[in-house]
């Protein structure tokens, strides 16, 4: 039993019950959660931004999870390596953050730009989320537990709540 922090571009899976993926203070960031139902292995990626800039191919410091279009196909990758199935078929997802907290002008609109590059990549592969605490102008911390896939949110000031 152990909590696994992931930071900003960061992706992990586990199938140890027990353990508990946690990502913290999620402003524009989303993170998206997928389960395998059949393994209970829980994957997590912290994402930065909704994808590349034109003709760069690696993230910064190398962290996969940074870009909505590197990050999922990563995660899939690293789901597999504790027993989910390949290409992410049949995860279910969940997707938390994509707030707006430095633009209140929304003239960025970067975590809407987040959630939807999500989508976007998700949808490549024939997925959708099943849940989602998105957008409004919430920091918000993300604890995954596995093998249950239940997904605890926090924000100062308010009760956890979960997705």
């Amino acid at each position: 039993m152990a909590d696994i922090l992931l930071g900003i571009g960061d992706i992990s899976a586990s199938a140890c019950a027990g353990d508990v993926l946690v990502t913290m203070a999620l402003g524009s960031c989303v993170a998206i959660v997928a389960r395998d139902p059949l393994s209970g292995a829980i994957g997590m990626a912290h994402i930065a931004l909704p994808g590349a800039p034109e003709g760069v191919v690696r993230s910064p410091a190398g962290l996969p999870g940074y870009y909505a279009d590197t990050a999922i196909p990563a995660l899939f990758r690293t789901m597999e390596r504790v027993g989910a199935p390949p290409a992410g078929r049949g995860l279910q997802i969940k997707l938390i953050g994509g707030a707006t907290i430095l633009d209140r002008m929304g003239s960025f609109n970067i975590g809407k730009r987040n959630v939807l590059g999500i989508k976007r990549v998700l949808w490549q592969y024939g997925l959708g989320s099943i849940a989602e605490d998105v957008g409004g102008e919430l920091s918000r911390t993300v604890r995954a537990e596995v093998p249950s896939g239940i997904v605890r949110i926090t924000s100062p000031g308010l009760p956890t709540w979960a997705v």
